[in-house]
């Protein structure tokens, strides 16, 4: 069966809140309800945090979505919940400070070449995005080589 690799993009305190709740769970918004019914135990996650414009780590899908509206990350949007929920096991994620800056990667992301260079950014936009295989390998290589280098 193939397998999704799944970009979501919120803000480092959503992914710092998730890392206080031991990275359980991950969310999309109530908007992507049919991007959420496609999510499989086996499907990667990476985490895309907006306003450090980075990557802080990659998780994998342990079970099924499912709906909750029990608040727990923020969000600009009021009521927004991130009701489309399933559970995740953590494989790696950068220190507070020590995030991997998407700028390092965009010339090397597949999912990046559907925007003109200068405006990189537009591929990030958005509260979910499916990457290829590639890019999931990359993002994971370069995180693991990053926090390597921070401890080593």
């Amino acid at each position: 069966m193939e397998r999704n690799h799944w970009m979501l993009v919120s803000c480092a305190e959503n992914f710092e809140l998730s890392r206080s709740r031991g990275f359980d769970i991950a969310a999309m918004k109530s908007r992507h309800a049919k991007k959420a019914a496609d999510v499989r135990t086996g499907d990667k996650v990476i985490f895309y945090l907006t306003g450090v414009m980075a990557f802080g780590g990659v998780a994998a899908v342990t079970g099924e979505s499912y709906y909750s509206d029990e608040p727990i990350w923020g969000s600009r949007k009021v009521g927004e919940t991130y009701p489309h929920r399933f559970r995740i096991t953590l494989e790696i994620a950068a220190e507070p400070g020590e995030y991997l800056p998407a700028a390092d990667l965009v010339e090397r992301m597949a999912h990046t070449k559907k925007w003109p260079a200068e405006h990189w950014r537009l591929a990030f936009q958005g509260n979910v995005h499916r990457l290829t295989l590639e890019d999931y390998k990359l993002i994971k290589q370069c995180l693991q080589q990053r926090k390597a280098v921070m401890v080593g």
